[in-house]
């Protein structure tokens, strides 16, 4: 088995297993005329946080899905012994994920009515005001974005320079591959809670309409327990990435990653979840 690259170990450790640019970057234009005015006008309609906070989780299951797509295709490509070099694969990665995100905004738009424009207007708005559901909704996705592309995004504000945090020191490899352990770990095991939640309700894992809802679920709060395992050993998630793409060069890193993911793969499999063809 040839080894995995770093990119696609991020990005699907970052996507089928959880981690967009700001806000406005790839909103297109929208038939749709809804705007976000005063609260005291009556008769028109106008974008609330809970509508923001909808459409971005809506856009983020939908980029999930892709990048789960994207990640069987990678790996597929490892596995037959071709290798992409780093900087091609992080920029195809890239490209397929902004053209995908141009027909999805497209679609979640139309369903939920907004303009984008509009809906630019509303989410800056509320961002610059820090209200703490649309941040958290919105600086997720940008996290997405960031484990594909590299690109330092969130906490991006309109008309503000982004400063670049200093993440602190980084792991050495041993330390990456130990904090991997934890990180993979804690997704496995949150997995396993939602399968026995679902097994004690009498839901099978084999009916599509239960694994989409198992994913939707794993999806919203699978990288939240994989933080907070690396926080209970003192490392954020940030020096985790970051050691990882630091340590990108080492053999041991890639070959330790692949491991764990196909031990957390046997896992789930052993639990019942379906597989996608090619995992």
């Amino acid at each position: 088995m040839a080894p995995s690259s770093t990119t696609s170990m991020v990005l699907m450790a970052g996507s089928a297993l959880l981690a967009t640019a700001a806000a406005s970057q790839f909103f297109s234009s929208s038939s749709k005329d809804r705007s976000i005015v005063e609260i005291d006008d009556d008769d028109v309609e106008y974008i609330t946080q809970d509508d923001v906070c909808k459409i971005f989780e809506r856009l983020f299951l939908e980029m999930q899905g892709v990048m789960a797509q994207l990640s069987q295709q990678v790996q597929q490509i490892q596995m037959s012994g071709q290798q992409i070099p780093e900087a091609h694969l992080r920029e195809l990665l890239k490209r397929e994920f902004e053209n995908a995100l141009t027909v999805k905004q497209g679609m979640v738009f139309e369903e939920f009515g907004v303009d984008a424009d509009c809906l630019e207007e509303a989410v800056w708005e509320f961002m610059n005001e820090e209200d703490e559901k649309v941040v958290k909704a919105v600086e997720r996705f940008q996290k997405l974005y960031e484990n594909v592309s590299g690109e330092k995004v969130v906490g991006r504000r309109p008309g503000k320079e982004l400063v670049e945090e200093d993440v602190g020191e980084l792991l050495d490899v041993e330390g990456t591959v130990e904090a991997a352990k934890v990180f993979f770990g804690a997704l496995t095991t949150r997995m396993k809670e939602l399968v026995q939640e679902c097994q004690e309700q009498g839901k099978s894992l084999q009916d599509p309409a239960v694994a989409q809802e198992l994913n939707v679920k794993f999806s919203t709060t699978g990288n939240e327990a994989g933080e907070d395992a690396l926080n209970e050993q003192g490392i954020s998630f940030k020096v985790f990435q970051a050691s990882i793409e630091n340590n990108a060069a080492n053999p041991s890193v890639g070959r330790a990653l692949q491991m764990l993911q196909i031990k957390q793969q046997q896992e789930l499999m052993s639990m019942g979840v379906p597989m996608a063809p090619g995992m």
